[in-house]
């Protein structure tokens, strides 16, 4: 008689490492970075750049960046009233604010999303449909910087004129709305696949907004275009208060490009891989590594400062998204 075999042991979980670990992985890697870019300037010198600033257009540059972040707010808001969040334009701009500076605060930006879809609703299903219009709002912001650094790289490479650039833009801006067009386009597909007693299939129902009403994104990158320029021209009225004049078509292919690259999470806030990016760039065109270095901190500094506004404005409302200021002016004809 064959023996009964013996009952396979319960296969154990695997186990996360905890957050801390990835916490101080990228800290080591953006003091290592850090180290990198310093060790490459001449501390005088830096020194001697740093006394020349002209704070006047600094502030100018800060003024920009925060006029950005504004229209950004409205961008969010775009996405996200048509699906059922009917706020004055005025609440996703605060919270937009308080999201940034939670983004700085943690380790990682993704936490700052995470507490403005938690602000934007009042409830754990609400809060999934927030965070889906946080994700719209990143990948339209995406995009945007996409396309222009992509144009910027190609100009580059293929010695472009302006018009043959801005033709190559068009066409990968094309690419980029053809994409979520065809994305969105495909809710419908993918609601008649899901059950109907599953709690998904109402989740994904209540997306199909963007499925009627596509040019919501198409709109939303275009605003992405827009901020994505007022970032350039922020940096440069920045580089403009240390002696560096370049055009501002310089700079719509440095920001771009110095912006996509810290979109890869290995440091914290962009730290090193900013620095690093100027200094890589803007040396080709003659600018000292001390200069670089001194533009891509007063820009870091200039985000610092939009950042304490978000942190101010929760401490002034930290109520439900319901009693929160500008909440009482719901939006007419959203659906």
């Amino acid at each position: 008689m064959t023996p009964p075999l013996a009952n396979p042991s319960p296969s154990r979980p695997r186990r996360r490492l905890p957050g801390w670990i990835g916490t101080i992985l990228r800290l080591g890697i953006t003091l290592g970075l850090m180290a990198v870019v310093l060790r490459g300037i001449d501390q005088d010198s830096f020194i001697k750049v740093i006394k020349t600033v002209d704070w006047g257009w600094w502030a100018a540059g800060v003024i920009i960046a925060i006029t950005a972040q504004i229209i950004a707010g409205l961008r969010w808001s775009s996405l996200a009233r048509p699906i059922g969040f009917p706020f004055s334009p005025g609440l996703f701009v605060w919270r937009f604010f308080e999201g940034m500076f939670f983004s700085l605060c943690l380790p990682s930006s993704i936490g700052g999303d995470v507490i403005k879809a938690y602000r934007l609703a009042d409830s754990t299903q609400r809060r999934l449909l927030a965070g889906c219009t946080v994700l719209a709002d990143r990948l339209t912001g995406l995009a945007g910087l996409g396309v222009l650094a992509g144009a910027a790289v190609l100009s580059t490479e293929w010695s472009l004129d302006r018009w043959s650039t801005l033709a190559v833009g068009g066409g990968l801006l094309a690419v980029a709305l053809g994409s979520f067009w065809l994305l969105v386009g495909s809710l419908d597909r993918l609601l008649a696949l899901i059950p109907s007693p599953h709690p998904a299939r109402e989740f994904i129902s209540q997306l199909l907004p963007y499925q009627m009403r596509p040019q919501l994104l198409s709109a939303a990158v275009a605003w992405s275009l827009g901020i994505q320029l007022g970032n350039a021209i922020a940096v440069s009225l920045i580089a403009r208060g240390l002696g560096v004049s370049l055009p501002l078509s310089v700079w719509c292919v440095v920001v771009p490009l110095v912006m996509l690259a810290m979109v890869v999470p290995i440091s914290i806030n962009g730290v090193g891989v900013r620095e690093g990016g100027m200094t890589m760039l803007l040396a080709p065109l003659g600018i000292a590594s001390e200069q670089a270095v001194a533009i891509a901190l007063l820009w870091f500094l200039a985000t610092i400062i939009t950042g304490l506004i978000g942190g101010l404005l929760f401490l002034l409302d930290r109520h439900p998204v319901t009693h929160g200021p500008l909440a009482s002016a719901p939006a007419d004809g959203v659906g």
